[in-house]
């Protein structure tokens, strides 16, 4: 854009990339934590809302009850398949900005590689 100036460009560049880095870097962590706990409880934590003495101590074998809001018998496998991928694509966002929180410090020449092979990288 030519009515900003390079500078605020570069700022803004740094510092949305920067922010976005560290939540996608939270979001991998909270996922990846998430997993490992349903994991290593076999899913109980995830029919835990249910008050029903029909629920087995697995969630993979619960079945569908009165007692519970929804339906229990796929919570699970459901649960895993969703937050896999949705690990991965957090993962490779706070990959992506970090790398565009380095291209921000490049231009503004700052950081380790501001007048080195980086520069001319980009």
């Amino acid at each position: 854009s030519r009515s900003c100036s390079c500078r605020l460009q570069h700022w803004t560049l740094l510092s949305v990339s920067l922010l976005n880095c560290l939540l996608s870097t939270a979001c991998s962590v909270g996922l990846a934590l998430a997993i490992a706990l349903t994991v290593h409880s076999r899913g109980t934590h995830l029919v835990r809302g249910c008050n029903s003495s029909a629920l087995p101590l697995d969630a993979r074998g619960a079945i569908a009850t009165n007692d519970c809001p929804f339906n229990t018998t796929r919570i699970y496998d459901t649960a895993l398949a969703l937050w896999i991928p949705s690990l991965l694509l957090a993962a490779a966002e706070a990959v992506l900005s970090g790398r565009s929180c380095l291209v921000a410090l490049v231009f503004r020449g700052l950081g380790p590689c501001a007048h080195g092979y980086g520069t001319q990288q980009v």
